[in-house]
């Protein structure tokens, strides 16, 4: 497993969530979301802003394909903002599958405690830290890079 941090975002239309993991990609934790301009290149911009702020070696965005496998809308703003990011930054950019992670961070903050309405304003940044524990677990299991690279994904459609 390579050291270094690791930043994942989960994308949403009101707000981004955002989770770091230590340099030893051991602990995913959620940080303060993002609160999404409805400018794109302002919303890359805060993402930039917590980029720097964190100095991570990869960045995940969450994609976030149906039950069914097939992409929708959300899937097609995700891809927007991690392209965007990818062209905004010398970092890699990988999309992480994300399906059922805001179901999952819902039910860890409910057995912590959490009712529906107090989970509202973390519940995004615990989904992106459900996106980087997937991601880093994957890379411990197969020893590759998770997910497939931005590039990758938009040169395939």
């Amino acid at each position: 497993m390579r050291s270094g941090r690791r930043l994942a975002f989960d994308v949403g239309k009101a707000r981004i969530g955002v989770a770091v993991c230590d340099l030893h990609a051991i602990l995913a934790t959620p940080v303060e979301h993002i609160v999404r301009p409805e400018d794109l290149q302002q919303t890359v911009a805060l993402a930039i802003a917590t980029i720097k702020e964190f100095e991570p070696i990869e960045i995940y965005v969450g994609l976030p394909l149906n039950l069914k496998n097939v992409a929708t809308a959300s899937t097609e703003d995700s891809i927007a903002f991690a392209a965007a990011l990818s062209s905004a930054q010398s970092i890699e950019v990988r999309l992480i599958d994300e399906r059922l992670s805001t179901t999952a961070a819902s039910a860890s903050l409910r057995a912590a405690g959490h009712s529906a309405k107090s989970q509202k304003s973390i519940i995004d940044s615990a989904a992106a830290a459900v996106i980087l524990e997937h991601a880093m677990s994957s890379e411990k299991f197969s020893n590759a890079k998770p997910g497939i690279g931005i590039e990758e994904y938009v040169s395939e459609d």
